[in-house]
């Protein structure tokens, strides 16, 4: 990944698709653990449709509203849709999966999209500016996230690290936008225009951080 970043004080990054993208098994095998873990009757291809399909509209809907889905929710109308009867699942059935999936998460890791990025933030912040997460959540959270980064050994690179589930904001919010612009104005003064957010959606990344005042990139994998 080659940024210009000279005229930049800050550098803030999505995560998912725009540094990370899913393990070509794990989906295949999260699906197959939320049929046998809840005993769905389905096949597993219609399992995996159900599953996109919420995914994506939750998605939509976290963009629309600005605000943080939590992914208890997400599984309720994928379990329900799929004739789970979820007046039956309990908060430790329903958290113990979650363990589960999490686990699956570690055994089939996300894998780098640019195999050398660790270069590319080893560049800027030898320069002395500084880096930053902003990402959305669904199904797999912000604690997640942040071992999958240290796995990598990545983790030094970023001042902090915000994720929608854990500030309950989701992006083009411009309340998550402010949050980085909070953290880092605390590391050190600097104008909103010196921050420039990197990522491959159009409207959670691009136009979400120039409403915010910042500069922006949109990727395009």
């Amino acid at each position: 990944m080659n940024i210009d970043i000279n005229q930049y004080s800050h550098v803030s990054f999505d995560l998912w698709l725009t540094l990370i993208k899913s393990d070509s098994l794990y989906k295949k095998k999260k699906n197959e653990l939320l049929k046998d873990y809840f005993s769905i009757n389905y096949k597993k291809e219609h399992i995996e449709d159900t599953t996109r399909y919420y995914d994506l509209l939750c998605n939509k809907i976290n963009e629309k509203t600005g605000l943080h889905m939590e992914r208890e929710e997400i599984y309720y109308l994928i379990l329900n849709r799929l004739d789970v009867d979820i007046s039956k699942i309990t908060k430790e059935n329903i958290y113990n999966f979650y363990k589960e999936a999490d686990d699956l998460l570690m055994q089939h890791k996300p894998v780098l999209i640019y195999p050398d990025i660790e270069k590319t933030l080893k560049k800027i912040t030898n320069t002395g500016k500084t880096i930053s997460i902003l990402s959305n959540t669904a199904f797999i959270y912000g604690n997640a996230l942040r071992k999958i980064l240290a796995y990598y050994e990545l983790s030094d690179y970023f001042s902090f690290q915000l994720y929608s589930d854990e500030t309950g904001f989701s992006k083009p919010n411009s309340k998550l936008f402010d949050l980085v612009f909070e953290s880092v104005y605390k590391l050190r003064p600097i104008s909103r225009k010196e921050i420039i957010h990197i990522g491959d959606n159009e409207t959670a990344d691009m136009q979400g951080a120039i409403q915010a005042g910042f500069q922006a990139i949109l990727l395009k994998n």
